[in-house]
């Protein structure tokens, strides 16, 4: 007597598949459907749907990773590893969004090192100038402290001995 059947076995118990029967002609339409696309046109087609898929990817600031990039292309993960080009190319970008966790902007959208250098250079500027204005200022600001203790010592002549209100004597305890 047979054993109880599992969910999803669709084998026999010898272990092989059952042939379909003569009126389902499903296998062969598939088959045939594969090759009459010559293999070279099909896997080109494969090869330009994983290529747009990692640049969309990109564009969209979305991680790329070997999952995402098959689910997008429609082909499996074995097939991107085994493409060496695809490949680094995919570990090159997941890379780069590890560096930037939750970058929103896509790398060529990103700014430049011309652009960097640029914003470095007017920064530098504007500290410069803030740098001698702040200088300015000090150098004013010590000259008006300076006429005004001036003004101050010639209009009133500091008194000798105790009488100076501002000094004040300590006694013993």
């Amino acid at each position: 007597m047979p054993g109880p059947r599992q969910p999803g076995e669709d084998h026999h118990r010898s272990g092989r598949r059952p042939q379909a029967a003569r009126g389902d002609r499903r296998c062969e339409l598939t088959t045939a459907s594969r090759s009459s696309t010559p293999p070279r046109r099909r896997s080109e087609h494969t090869r330009a749907k994983a290529v747009q898929a990692l640049r969309t990817l990109d564009a969209a600031g979305e991680p790329v990773t070997f999952e995402t990039v098959a689910k997008r292309a429609g082909v499996s993960r074995s097939w991107l590893y085994a493409q060496p080009d695809l490949r680094a190319e995919i570990e090159r970008l997941r890379a780069a969004h590890r560096r930037e966790p939750r970058s929103p902007v896509p790398a060529r959208q990103r700014t430049s090192d011309a652009s960097l250098l640029r914003r470095l250079e007017a920064a530098n500027a504007r500290i410069r100038r803030l740098t001698e204005e702040n200088q300015q200022l000090r150098e004013q600001l010590a000259r008006a402290l300076g006429e005004r203790r001036a003004a101050t010592t010639r209009a009133s002549p500091p008194r000798a001995g105790a009488g100076n209100p501002r000094s004040v004597t300590i006694g013993p305890c």
